[in-house]
């Protein structure tokens, strides 16, 4: 994404696109919390990309339980948010940028959509290069969200990751 790009996340997007405030609150760190529970119960990896990671809440989630867990996203301003001991972790970055290394989990919530299709299509080759292992979501009716370019149904993300060989 171009910096014109990134600039469409900044604090007015947060503030007012997100459902609720997104912003460090107790329903948004028990949200990210309890995915971390269920990441580490269920998946159990070592180390762990948050391609998209906004404010950095699962990251910091993930590392308060021992996980080995970095975050990228485009927003300049989610950046500066994270935390002030996970942001050696998180980083400005695209889904499109190959990440500095192989991950145990690549966690991509509610991104790709933010995407044009040519570009979404690139993430899912990009990240799927660095991990055998996806969690993805993506909301498949969200259509007034300003910057929800690439609403799809279920089944087209599951393709375009069964294509990279993940289909579990």
């Amino acid at each position: 994404m171009t910096t014109h790009e990134s600039r469409l996340y900044d604090q007015h997007y947060y503030q007012n696109y997100c459902g609720k405030p997104y912003e460090r609150s107790p329903e948004w760190l028990n949200f990210f919390g309890t995915i971390a529970d269920r990441i580490v119960a269920d998946i159990q990896p070592r180390t762990v990309l948050d391609a998209g990671c906004a404010k950095g809440f699962l990251v910091e989630a993930l590392r308060d339980r021992g996980v080995e867990a970095f975050g990228i996203d485009i927003s300049e301003y989610a950046i500066q948010q994270v935390r002030e001991d996970i942001k050696p972790y998180c980083r400005i970055g695209s889904v499109l940028q190959p990440p500095p290394q192989r991950f145990d989990l690549i966690v991509c919530i509610e991104v790709l959509e933010h995407l044009p299709q040519p570009d979404a299509e690139r993430a899912v080759e990009n990240l799927c290069r660095y991990t055998d292992d996806i969690l993805f979501s993506s909301t498949p009716e969200d259509f007034n969200e300003v910057t929800h370019f690439n609403v799809q149904p279920v089944e087209y993300w599951a393709s375009l990751f069964a294509r990279q060989g993940l289909c579990h």
